[in-house]
């Protein structure tokens, strides 16, 4: 069971090489450092009080994540998500998968495992990038010191952590809508309108409800002057519960599928 689940996820990451897919993770993760790089580098006069500050890497992880929570992260697993599903469709090959001697419990949790690998692979490169925000224009322009204030590893492992888990019913609930339409523009709709959905219900006292929203809770949270509403529950366990309960449901509605591609 073990070497057929490895099996099959070594042949869905040959798939997602060839795919638009890892261009689309690795152009997300660098896109927003990108942005502040050359923004900094165009205002380099206020550098060297910026990198002398002890907020510094606060700063710079609030700069970074504030569209990367509210757009860049969600639009990009909704898009990754369906693009890993839609190889199949697109080649015409779930019946030729589905001849194999891999079961489909099997194919169904390599591909899942797959796309969990490729947000692993996003947020290992968003902090890549920065890092590099604060590194190149220390290396590139003379008069700028280096940060001066230490990386609080620590607080940014656990938002990090936190993060990935909000966005987890994402990629759930994306995966099972690819799965059900072979129709490609289909389970990017319903995920770009629940997406839209989110946005406009954070100051709704019931929006946490809309399992696309947690990211964006996530970050608004430790904003001041942010007007989103009091949630009274834990946000990254009802992450998790959403992610389980759709996956059971995906899981469920792939096996008793009659047509299978």
């Amino acid at each position: 069971m073990v070497l057929s689940f490895l099996h099959s996820f070594q042949s869905e990451w040959l798939k997602k090489k060839r795919s638009l897919s890892s261009w689309l993770v690795i152009i997300g993760a660098f896109f927003t450092p990108l942005i502040i790089i050359i923004y900094r580098l165009v205002h380099y006069k206020q550098l060297a009080a910026m990198y002398a500050s002890d907020g510094f890497w606060n700063k710079l992880w609030q700069d970074s994540w504030q569209t990367m929570a509210l757009f860049l992260l969600p639009v990009g697993v909704i898009l990754a998500t369906s693009l890993i599903t839609q190889l199949e469709y697109k080649n015409n090959t779930w019946k030729q998968l589905h001849t194999t001697p891999l079961n489909f419990t099997t194919i169904f949790f390599s591909k899942l495992v797959i796309i969990i690998v490729m947000v692993v692979q996003f947020f290992v490169m968003f902090n890549v990038g920065i890092y590099l925000t604060a590194l190149l224009p220390y290396l590139l322009m003379s008069g700028v010191p280096y940060p001066q204030a230490p990386i609080p590893y620590i607080a940014l492992i656990r938002e990090n952590f936190l993060f990935f888990i909000d966005c987890l019913p994402i990629v759930a609930l994306q995966y099972l809508l690819s799965l059900q339409f072979k129709n490609f523009i289909i389970p990017i709709g319903i995920g770009f309108g629940l997406w839209i959905a989110s946005i406009s219900t954070l100051t709704w006292k019931f929006g946490y409800t809309i399992p696309y929203i947690y990211t964006m809770l996530n970050f608004l949270k430790t904003q001041e002057g942010s007007r989103i509403a009091v949630v009274p529950v834990n946000t990254h366990l009802m992450a998790v519960g959403y992610f389980v309960l759709i996956t059971i449901v995906s899981y469920l509605l792939y096996i008793t599928k009659k047509e299978k591609g």
